[in-house]
């Protein structure tokens, strides 16, 4: 009976440190996502990039949507393993945005890269950057015209390109599985020139804060 006892009491503490757990993950999550989007709200204020938190590694650069599935995520520099479990960031060896060349965007497949799962041939991409030369807000739309599964060891499409790219990179198959041992790869191409958007940034400052 004793040793029953002590199962049950040992179950329900871990069943509870579990539970704490998972909520303090999710509640620092959510901040997360708070400051950095104020972050990038900043950087743009004040032409200058401006890190989530005095102590990041990162700070936002360029903030992606995909209309369609009404995914709107802030995209962060440098997709290093700490930065990743922020939010979406650019591969260090890609193309700048703004820059000719193939832009490379990366993110995990059972969080900020999961809506990939749903996006279709032909669904628009639309990506707002700041562009330091022009002290401007710019943007630009991309038409996604590849989606393709590969092995970890086909770059391909991860290669530089002299026409401009927008390639996003997750792991494969979506979701929490255990292994992902494949590469999710979606390319885009512009559908025109970049354009500033000053005024649609005034609004939507307003709905964020």
């Amino acid at each position: 009976m004793k040793l029953l006892r002590l199962f049950v009491a040992v179950t329900l503490v871990a069943g509870v440190s579990l539970t704490s757990r998972a909520a303090y993950l999710h509640a620092k999550a959510e901040l997360a996502g708070v400051l950095i989007r104020r972050a990038w709200q900043e950087s743009i204020r004040h032409a200058q990039s401006r890190p989530p938190w005095p102590w990041a590694d990162t700070h936002p650069v360029a903030r992606l949507r995909i209309p369609r599935l009404r995914y709107d995520e802030i995209v962060l520099e440098g997709a290093t393993p700490r930065t990743l479990a922020f939010g979406p960031a650019r591969l260090l060896s890609a193309a700048v945005f703004g820059e000719p060349g193939n832009l490379e965007l990366a993110g995990h497949r059972d969080t900020w890269f999961k809506s990939l799962e749903a996006v279709e041939l032909g669904d628009t991409i639309d990506l707002e950057w700041y562009d330091t030369r022009r002290s401007s807000l710019r943007s630009r739309s991309y038409g996604i015209n590849t989606i393709r599964v590969v092995a970890p060891e086909d770059v391909s499409l991860l290669a530089p390109t002299s026409d401009d790219a927008l390639t996003l990179i997750t792991c494969y198959p979506f979701g929490r599985s255990p292994r992902s041992p494949l590469r999710y790869i979606i390319r885009a191409s512009p559908l025109g020139p970049s354009r500033p958007t000053t005024l649609y940034l005034q609004n939507q400052t307003r709905n964020w804060l």
